[in-house]
């Protein structure tokens, strides 16, 4: 550990094994917590390179809980949060139209950390267990192809890590590994976070941990989800390569809406905005749900354009798909 520190302190990048050594000696326990602040300070002021992330975040996947499933192609949509935006619970309602899309979505969240309510606390006010073991978790995601993983749960080893940050009080490189440490095997993913400048590192973060097809977004304004107040930054993933893009709501066809007409409130308020946007009744709400769970259709390649996901988004909310699957999670996920 001294040797790592004194690399750090000069600056200098740490190799994927020497980063993915250090990481397993924190998560087993062998570090003091001094270090491990030492450490998160180092990386953050030096700046953390793409082979130290994917060293960090394959180092935390293999020390969380195993998910026992033969279900493939899985799909996430979780962001890193953070952005300060105060919007409703966005990627969680996106996740039950996605889901009634037809794509096998484990939807990977914690509870509120920057807002009034995270997507373990609404789905909670939803009436969902989010303790439930991965074999109960397992058994329900063959019969709905949708569950809930609670993040606090399936990373145990975490508790090493939590005290070093909460001292420093600042973000730092963990802010950023939540949505790359999945439990499952993902097959494609949309992730969102609120650094324009990371779209590119965290695309390729993710190839390196095996995705066959990812979008990276973020906001206009730093949000960590797609946005109809402004321009949306893309990175695309597919089959190895990346392509950087943006738009602006008008470019596809929809109606610019004030950030503030898509804030949420608690976790009471947000399940009631949620089963509202997927009873389709008509809102801003529903509008960015649309454009989101749009996109992940695009991300996971079902709909070949953003547009066409957007149309696929809406038909599935119509014609009633995506509040059957709130309904299926809410009687076997109870």
């Amino acid at each position: 550990m001294k040797e790592i520190i004194g690399k750090l302190a000069n600056f200098e990048d740490l190799t994927g094994l020497e980063m993915r050594a250090v990481i397993e000696k924190i998560v087993t326990g062998q570090v003091s917590e001094s270090q491990i602040t030492a450490l998160l300070l180092g990386l953050k002021m030096k700046g953390e390179t793409v082979e130290e992330r994917t060293a960090l975040a394959q180092v935390m996947k293999e020390h969380a809980l195993s998910i026992p499933t033969t279900v493939e192609g899985v799909m996430d949509n979780c962001g890193t949060g953070g952005d300060q935006s105060g919007s409703f619970n966005v990627s969680t309602t996106a996740a039950f139209v996605l889901s009634g899309g037809g794509i096998q979505m484990a939807k990977h969240g914690n509870r509120s950390i920057s807002s009034k309510s995270g997507s373990a606390d609404v789905l909670e006010a939803l009436g969902i267990n989010i303790n439930m073991s991965p074999q109960e978790l397992g058994e329900i995601f063959a019969k709905t192809g949708l569950i809930f993983l609670f993040a606090k749960n399936m990373h145990p080893a975490m508790k090493y890590i939590m005290p070093a940050r909460l001292a420093l009080g600042i973000p730092t490189i963990m802010n950023l590994t939540g949505p790359l440490i999945h439990p499952m095997n993902l097959d494609s993913q949309l992730l969102g976070l609120s650094r324009p400048d990371l779209l590119e590192s965290t695309a390729q973060v993710l190839n390196n941990m095996g995705r066959r097809r990812a979008l990276v977004l973020t906001g206009p304004q730093g949000m960590d989800e797609a946005g109809l107040h402004g321009r949306t930054q893309l990175a695309l993933l597919e089959a190895g390569e990346i392509h950087l893009q943006s738009f602006e709501p008008e470019d596809l066809g929809m109606e610019r809406q004030s950030l503030e007409a898509i804030r949420g409130g608690d976790a009471r308020e947000n399940a009631e905005i949620l089963e509202a946007v997927l009873k389709n009744q008509a809102s801003p709400y529903l509008e960015m749900t649309v454009l989101n769970a749009g996109l992940g259709f695009y991300a996971n390649g079902k709909a070949s354009t953003i547009k066409e996901g957007l149309a696929l988004a809406r038909e599935v909310i119509a014609d009633g798909r995506a509040y059957e699957k709130l309904r299926r999670l809410q009687e076997y996920q109870r």
